[in-house]
């Protein structure tokens, strides 16, 4: 188990309530056109949550299928899927598609991103999530995974966070509601990363970076990034 588990338990379909999910149909259309997706192409979703993402992509004609680590965002995915989408229980650490998609994504840190902090965890678990992601992907195939600016969580540092200089990991205490109301108290580690790092992880994992840019809720764009960005999006072909 990770921490993410309990707190996926514990908000459900409250998630979707978070003003962070509220920016989904944009960033599907932006990436339909990004990455000139086509009806009929598969995408894999990598930590898809409770499917938001994947839902967008299958109603645009992509045969989807969503992971993830949590059973009840699973559930809840599958409860409201539309025709072309499924949904599977799997760590984003232990994928074994080969070569079976068009495009794989991981995006708003569903997976790539919170494998490497917290207790028992590797240093490199993000970088074992994008080899896996890559791997999933066809030769020529596409890979998006958007990671937290670390020059942006150092820059506006808040006295509840510990950033983990060392391996660049964020740590912080969350408090987070259900569907009724009630509250619960999470530990979350969030790695942070730079553009260049997220080139040299790509490099590594058998991918060819093509574009690193910024990117926020409901504004995704191909802006150049900045120390002012919230996440980076990087986008990489399979080689």
């Amino acid at each position: 188990m990770t921490w993410f588990e309990p707190a996926a338990e514990h908000l459900g379909k409250a998630y979707l309530r978070y003003s962070f999910t509220k920016g989904t149909d944009q960033e599907v259309a932006f990436l339909l056109d990004a990455l000139s997706l086509q009806p009929g192409q598969r995408l894999l979703d990598v930590g898809c949550g409770p499917g938001r993402h994947s839902h967008g992509f299958a109603q645009a004609g992509l045969e989807v299928v969503g992971v993830d680590l949590s059973q009840r965002f699973v559930d809840l995915a599958t409860a409201e899927a539309p025709p072309g989408a499924t949904f599977l229980r799997g760590d984003a650490r232990e994928l074994a598609f080969d070569a079976e998609f068009d495009v794989a994504i991981s995006l708003c840190q569903g997976g790539f991103g919170l494998v490497s902090g917290g207790p028992g965890t590797a240093v490199d678990g993000d970088g074992v999530v994008l080899e896996r992601m890559a791997r999933a992907v066809k030769p020529g195939g596409l890979v998006a995974v958007s990671a937290f600016s670390a020059y942006f969580q150092l820059r506006w540092l808040e006295e509840t966070d510990s950033f983990d200089a060392d391996r660049g990991v964020n740590h912080e205490v969350m408090t987070v509601k259900d569907e009724s109301g009630a509250e619960a108290s999470i530990d979350a580690w969030t790695t942070c990363m730079t553009p260049r790092e997220l080139r040299l992880l790509a490099r590594q994992a058998g991918l060819e970076p093509l574009h690193v840019w910024s990117v926020g809720p409901g504004t995704y764009a191909k802006a150049p990034p900045t120390i002012e960005s919230y996440e980076f999006l990087l986008v990489a072909a399979r080689r």
